[in-house]
């Protein structure tokens, strides 16, 4: 492998191949993609070390959107890379350099105690290091191009990167997840609902997008680099259509909005049974079920408001 012009795949999470990062290397300039929490900041400089690297050497940090297993330790890697700048989608630039809302929802969730747990330290990021990127805009990486398109349906503020250099096209959660611990017998690949702007259509759109980018590799952040593009897609596209299903439903039905969640994610647990998944592997999936579920449910009550506004 030419170490001069490569990427390198991070396990960042506490659980093994399950979030990554990305340390991409071109010419005497490094670029991460994507980050995860402050905790895996050991995690990203360790792999910067291993390849011979200097954190004066980061030109970029990348993220692909500002959900917080992607972004939320942005303000920590910035801070020990003092010479990156911060690339983004203009939408999530704006958390990242103030992440107030982005820490007091979250906080809600969990608490406080189980916040700091899952995610350390959110460093607001200054202005000045931060590059919001439009659809379509370019960056140089050591002589090389890479490319950011918008990549809405999982989240609005999100891009993927198309890195042709490599042919590689860094994904995001815009192409589903791939768990390494659930490839069995066959491919296995779900769609992330997770709240807040699930939209069928975009979710569909942006899979077109990765795929006819034409690139052999896709690197996902949940988890790693793949190449059996359409047989992913595929799957993902099966997801969505599913998750689409359920959220009809939901605009239908009278039911509480914690009431339609139990009801999709105990049929999501159901749709799980055809790939012969046992109790480990279904915990696993514990926290995307619950959190697709409720994905499906925002944006259900989000389209039964948009029918009620008169035309």
């Amino acid at each position: 492998m030419n170490e001069r012009n490569a990427r390198f795949t991070i396990d960042c999470d506490v659980l093994p191949r399950f979030t990554a990062a990305y340390l991409r290397v071109a010419g005497d300039e490094c670029a991460f993609i994507e980050t995860h929490t402050a905790h895996a900041l050991p995690r990203l400089l360790g792999e910067l070390a291993r390849r011979g690297r200097k954190p004066e050497e980061v030109r970029w940090v990348v993220v692909t959107h500002a959900h917080l297993d992607h972004a939320a330790g942005a303000g920590v890697l910035l801070a020990s890379c003092p010479n990156a700048t911060l690339l983004a989608h203009p939408r999530a630039a704006g958390h990242l350099t103030d992440p107030t809302k982005l820490v007091a929802s979250a906080t809600r969730v969990y608490g406080e105690s189980r916040f700091a747990e899952l995610y350390g330290q959110i460093l607001p990021i200054p202005a000045e290091r931060v590059r919001a990127l439009g659809d379509g805009a370019t960056f140089e990486l050591g002589g090389e191009t890479l490319r950011v398109h918008y990549a809405a349906g999982h989240a609005k503020h999100h891009f993927v990167v198309d890195d042709p250099a490599l042919e590689t096209v860094y994904t995001g959660d815009a192409f589903g997840l791939v768990y390494p611990a659930l490839q069995k017998s066959a491919r296995f690949a779900i769609a992330s609902t997770s709240p807040i702007d699930f939209d069928p259509h975009e979710a569909r759109r942006a899979i077109d997008l990765v795929v006819g980018l034409g690139e052999k590799h896709a690197c996902l952040t949940h988890y790693d680099a793949i190449e059996d593009l359409d047989e992913v897609a595929a799957q993902v596209r099966g997801w969505i259509d599913r998750s689409e299903l359920w959220l009809e439903q939901a605009v239908a039905s009278e039911s509480s909005a914690d009431a339609q969640t139990q009801r999709i994610a105990t049929e999501y647990r159901a749709a799980l049974t055809e790939h012969a998944f046992g109790a480990k592997d279904l915990a696993l999936l514990s926290t995307d079920i619950l959190l697709n579920a409720q994905g499906i449910v925002v944006a259900a009550e989000r389209r039964r408001r948009a029918r009620q506004i008169p035309s």
